[in-house]
């Protein structure tokens, strides 16, 4: 997929979800697809859960708004404590 912050271990993983193209991923939404990588791989960091939102709004996941990093920063330390 050639989207911003999608590398080829990313694209790896969201083909192994069955997520191969972008209108896939945006109707999966990032948390959901986080939780579905964390699931393949317990590693997964808040840095893949910003280029995953980046990624759906075509921007590299530096330049997301301050607010919904500090939701996405919320959502990841909560799905932590589920595992």
């Amino acid at each position: 997929m050639e989207l911003p912050n999608v590398g080829k271990d990313l694209t790896q993983k969201l083909l192994t979800l069955g997520i191969d193209t972008p209108e896939k991923l945006k109707k999966t939404g990032t948390e959901q697809t986080y939780l579905r990588i964390k699931a393949l791989d317990p590693g997964a960091c808040f840095s893949l859960l910003c280029a995953i939102e980046g990624a759906i709004r075509g921007e590299r996941w530096h330049n997301l708004p301050s607010d919904r990093k500090e939701e996405l920063k919320l959502f990841f330390h909560m799905a932590k404590k589920q595992q």
